[in-house]
């Protein structure tokens, strides 16, 4: 008897499992309490209002070379940073984020540093070079496990929710970088680090917050050195 049936049947049920435990998750929460969609745009900002620092840009995390790029809060409050999308590394039909569930991110940005070679997809750091708490870097690749993330949810505050972004190896958090100490992102087993962040949706249909967002998307990668 041909065993062809069988391993179907097997494929299907694992397939069935993997749909009834995806579905059972939670939706990702955007700052207006609404889930964040893999068809939006959106900006990844400090959870804290008291935080020193703006959004996410991306900036070099040595002099030489260049490329690829890290990732860095901006060391300007006002500065939004560039905006996100978020997509699964395989096709699911969820229009939505879920937490624990991984994830692609992607800068989706007309205002780049440099280093077009590389992709806007984020990825942990995994060169013989890297530290111990490797960086995160712009260069990443859809199904490569280091470009895989995880949304979770840290705690529900008075105003929101906060979220941690983790990976298969750790957590995400930052350490002072190597322009102006601004916080870089890097993947790190200790707590203290954690960068807890919030999603503000950028709406496509209004063309006011568009330009304004791309005005401060030019100046925020000016402020950094070498651009």
């Amino acid at each position: 008897m041909s065993s062809f049936p069988l391993i179907s049947f097997l494929i299907a049920l694992m397939l069935a499992a993997a749909v009834c435990t995806h579905g059972g998750q939670e939706p990702v929460l955007d700052t207006a309490g609404n889930p964040v969609l893999r068809t939006a745009q959106y900006l990844i900002q400090p959870y804290s209002p008291r935080s020193n620092g703006g959004g996410l840009l991306p900036v070099p995390v040595k002099l030489l070379p260049l490329c690829p790029l890290g990732i860095s809060q901006s060391s300007v409050t006002a500065l939004p940073g560039l905006p996100v999308s978020f997509s699964y590394p395989y096709a699911l039909m969820d229009t939505y984020v879920s937490e624990g569930q991984a994830v692609n991110i992607e800068f989706k940005s007309d205002a780049w540093p440099g280093c077009e070679e590389f992709s806007k997809f984020w990825e942990v750091d995994e060169s013989s070079s890297a530290s111990e708490e490797p960086a995160i870097l712009i260069g990443g690749k859809k199904r490569e496990r280091n470009s895989w993330f995880r949304i979770e949810r840290k705690e529900k505050f008075v105003g929101g929710n906060a979220y941690k972004l983790t990976t298969l190896a750790g957590t995400i958090g930052t350490v002072p970088g190597p322009w102006e100490n601004a916080p870089q992102l890097v993947l790190t087993n200790d707590t203290s680090k954690t960068f807890l962040v919030k999603f503000h949706r950028i709406h496509d249909d209004s063309t006011a917050t568009s330009t304004s967002t791309s005005r401060l998307e030019k100046l925020g990668l000016r402020m950094f050195p070498l651009y």
